[in-house]
């Protein structure tokens, strides 16, 4: 009989290292170098609304957060942001582009034991350069079977990926931070989404949780991945 689950995916940033807190510290820079010019709950919602309208032009990652401030700078100083404010939007995204990397707990224990027994597949979005540093810094390569970023998450990339390194979206699954991203897309393909809560959560990523489903599970960390994964072979 073949095994009911034969792929693994996991989600990087927020489900095995640290990613989301780099961008919540700068975003607190952001609100003092503007505070003389917008109170910080009001330039943090035309900082998403930015990011949001920004997403089709520069897609995830850095660069285009970089790129959504010194946009939302400009607006709410109606022009007048000072350059000094630019270069210091540009030199904290440089600092966020060299900040190493930290797993979060039960990482590497995660992947390696399922990589025992399954596939794994990392799958990734955000700017390619910046994924393919983390990914080299965090140690965990070579445990992958295969690598792939992608420029979005939905069910028809999740359904090619593992048309491609697995044995199809029904045997496989998702594991990750972002309702948005990691689970609902997989559950709707026919696949099983993880849910693994980070704590910090991009308000772009929240979804309603698929809860109807028997193929959705949430974790309260990657050390019980583990077992989830043995129970559906």
């Amino acid at each position: 009989m073949a095994a009911i689950l034969t792929t693994v995916g996991f989600d990087a940033d927020d489900t095995l290292w640290h990613n989301e807190r780099f961008f919540h510290l700068t975003q607190q820079r952001f609100a003092d170098l503007l505070a003389d010019h917008a109170d910080k709950d009001h330039l943090m919602d035309r900082l998403l609304a930015a990011e949001r309208k920004n997403i089709g032009h520069y897609g995830y990652g850095i660069k285009g957060f970089v790129l959504s401030m010194i946009e939302t700078a400009i607006e709410v100083t109606e022009s007048r942001v000072p350059a000094s404010v630019i270069r210091q939007l540009i030199e904290a995204g440089q600092d966020m582009l060299a900040h190493p990397i930290e797993l979060l707990p039960h990482a590497r224990e995660a992947v390696e034991a399922v990589a025992d027994t399954h596939r794994v597949v990392l799958i990734t979005k955000g700017d390619l350069l910046d994924q393919e540093r983390k990914l080299a810094q965090s140690g965990l390569g070579d445990l992958f079977d295969a690598v792939e970023i992608v420029s979005e998450k939905s069910a028809p990339v999740y359904t090619q990926i593992f048309a491609r390194h697995g044995s199809g979206i029904e045997q496989a699954m998702m594991v990750g931070n972002s309702m948005r991203s990691d689970v609902v897309p997989l559950v709707n393909a026919g696949g099983w989404g993880v849910y693994v809560p980070h704590g910090l959560e991009w308000e772009i990523e929240k979804a309603d949780p698929p809860s109807n489903s028997d193929r959705f599970h949430e974790l309260g960390d990657l050390g019980d991945l583990a077992d989830l994964v043995a129970s559906l072979r």
